[in-house]
């Protein structure tokens, strides 16, 4: 037994070397990709987005059922025609997205600034500048890859951070990171949120941490059940729990697309104090504003995301 583990040793450490070399080849590869379309001029880029569209929606069909039914049960009272006009809607905008998330690779600051401006910084950046520290509730809606530029507007020496998903994808999952650190912000794993918020509260710097909160929990995770969209479902509860844990004040943000590449976003208070509030009403007043901006345009919301899977259909 001694001999073969010994003699495996080295197979797995090569094996696992031509997997490193793998991973480095596909990251770079996929790195110069997206940085070549990065330097596209927006105009070229949404030509070539009008283009990606078609096969999109009508060829690959990326998910039209699930979005489809999301629509469906999301707003009952609309006619199908009406429906299929949302829906067509929403993959011309994804497609959108998609390429200005590449942008983020090569956008200069003064550019990245006059196409997604912040309004109502003072809010923030006050209390930042008194010591206090910040938990940014957002969506997927609008551009939220563009988010990530908060940091050119913010208090220069608070710590800004995002709460993401780790991809199973390594080079993607590290592609992911560059992009969204572009302008100085801090990807953190979203199982590692605790630990992170933990360090942060023993230095003397004040934090502002984005969560897109939206996301659907594992069945064993379900603590509460919010009504949105016209379903009953079950939400994610520990951006609250560590919000009032450590005493972070709560903003909402909310985003416009004035149009095509241009976005305007303002920080609203979810709460004065979250502290005092019950258990799980911070989590609803969230989802209520988020919802609010989806009636106003749902075809900017991720509809592709399976988050009504362990929901409800509301009678």
């Amino acid at each position: 037994m001694k001999t073969t583990d010994k003699t495996d040793t080295p197979r797995r450490q090569g094996a696992k070397d031509s997997v490193s070399v793998a991973h480095q080849l596909y990251y770079y590869c996929i790195f110069l990709f997206v940085k070549a379309i990065s330097y596209l001029p927006f105009k070229v880029l949404y030509l070539l987005s009008d283009i990606l569209y078609y096969p999109v929606y009508y060829l690959v069909r990326y998910r039209r059922k699930i979005v489809r039914k999301n629509l469906l049960e999301s707003f009952p009272d609309k006619r199908l025609e009406e429906i299929i006009g949302i829906e067509k809607k929403f993959y011309h905008f994804f497609v959108d997205m998609a390429l200005e998330s590449c942008k983020l690779l090569s956008m200069s600051t003064d550019e990245m600034k006059r196409r997604m401006r912040f309004v109502n910084m003072d809010l923030a950046n006050q209390k930042l500048s008194q010591g206090k520290s910040v938990s940014l509730y957002l969506g997927h809606f609008g551009n939220w890859e563009w988010v990530s530029s908060i940091t050119l507007w913010l208090h220069k020496d608070a710590v800004k951070a995002q709460i993401y998903h780790q991809l199973r994808n390594q080079p993607m999952d590290r592609l992911m990171r560059v992009v969204r650190g572009r302008f100085g912000t801090i990807s953190v794993d979203m199982y590692k949120t605790a630990r992170f918020m933990t360090n942060a509260s023993k230095d003397d710097k004040s934090y502002i941490i984005g969560f897109i909160a939206d996301q659907s929990p594992k069945k064993r995770e379900v603590r509460d059940f919010a009504d949105f969209l016209n379903h009953s479902t079950p939400v994610l509860t520990g951006t609250e729990k560590l919000t009032k844990h450590y005493g972070y004040d709560a903003l909402f943000l909310s985003m416009k697309r004035i149009k095509r590449g241009y976005y305007e976003c303002e920080l609203i208070p979810l709460h004065d104090h979250p502290q005092d509030l019950p258990n799980y009403e911070l989590t609803q007043l969230y989802f209520q504003k988020l919802e609010a901006e989806i009636q106003q345009r749902p075809e900017l919301y991720l509809w592709t995301h399976n988050r009504f899977k362990h929901a409800f259909l509301k009678k």
